[in-house]
């Protein structure tokens, strides 16, 4: 139990010490830190490359969503609904949910992008959707966090998100495959493609989009796997039913040592993920320095 409230307690820590909640106290100010962790409106869906058109991102997120989905039905209707038992179908679900909800705020970028910007050969420049002179800075500061809100959660899911399936699939191809052996579990395809198609895209839309990605926000992750197992217990105080993994099971030899290395798996596979973002940036500064779109 200590390698699953630990992780709750760390997680909720750097939320409190991190996040911009607490510095909204008002809107008469934006503090530098809300806009160093706030995400920016068009980072949701503009590509990390300037000249590239938001359309390409959309179309990308939509049949990426396509795809997962049609996965996860196929699963869902091969299988049976004791999927949702797997850690596996949180993580197809959740990352499933990320290209619908990135879909959508790509969809309005375009439309913004359309309505504000005059794309004639001979002029290129988006005209301003308010009035500086005739708005207030109050009235600025509040459009600037109401603007950043939805794609603030968008990049949560992100980050939260990016760590769920590299340890899904870490696990399943480094720890499950090998040594363990799961009741009814059979390595099929579908099982192949839940397990492989999910990163896959996933870095796809890593390296066409502008998002940022911070170490702090580690802590969704842990709460999404500890979520995910609190369920499990929860579940099994009250049903007698079989457990997904086996490690899960409190009463199986070395079982709290299972607990303690997929806990560890955290840092590493967020760790991934944060580099694959930081070395984008890199190269994109090195090879294409006036044409990306960098951190603001």
């Amino acid at each position: 139990m200590i390698c699953v409230f630990t992780p709750i307690v760390i997680a909720s820590y750097l939320i409190w010490k991190y996040e911009g909640f607490k510095n909204k106290e008002t809107c008469k100010e934006v503090t530098q830190q809300e806009r160093a962790w706030f995400l920016y409106g068009d980072e949701a869906w503009m590509p990390c490359i300037k000249g590239m058109h938001p359309f390409w991102l959309l179309a990308f997120r939509i049949i990426s969503f396509c795809l997962l989905l049609a996965a996860g039905v196929a699963d869902v209707t091969t299988h049976g609904t004791d999927l949702f038992f797997y850690y596996t179908q949180w993580t197809l679900t959740l990352v499933t949910f990320y290209f619908a909800f990135g879909s959508l705020l790509s969809a309005y970028g375009c439309f913004r992008q359309h309505k504000t910007c005059d794309l004639r050969p001979d002029r290129e420049y988006c005209l301003p959707l308010t009035n500086d002179n005739n708005t207030s800075q109050q009235a600025k500061n509040h459009f600037l966090l109401t603007a950043a809100f939805w794609g603030y959660v968008f990049q949560i899911i992100f980050q939260m998100t990016a760590g769920a399936v590299m340890l899904t699939d870490s696990v399943y191809w480094i720890v499950i495959v090998p040594f363990l052996t799961i009741v009814g579990y059979e390595m099929g395809f579908l099982t192949v493609v839940v397990h492989s198609l999910n990163l896959a895209l996933l870095l796809g839309d890593t390296a066409l989009n502008s998002l940022r990605f911070t170490w702090f926000r580690i802590s969704y992750f842990l709460l999404w796997t500890a979520f995910y197992v609190l369920f499990e217990w929860i579940l099994h105080a009250f049903v007698a039913t079989w457990w997904p993994y086996p490690f899960l099971d409190l009463s199986v030899k070395f079982a709290p040592l299972w607990y303690f290395i997929v806990a560890l798996l955290h840092v590493p596979c967020y760790g991934f993920f944060l580099f694959v973002v930081k070395l984008k940036y890199y190269i994109l500064a090195r090879w294409f320095p006036e044409s990306y779109r960098s951190l603001r």
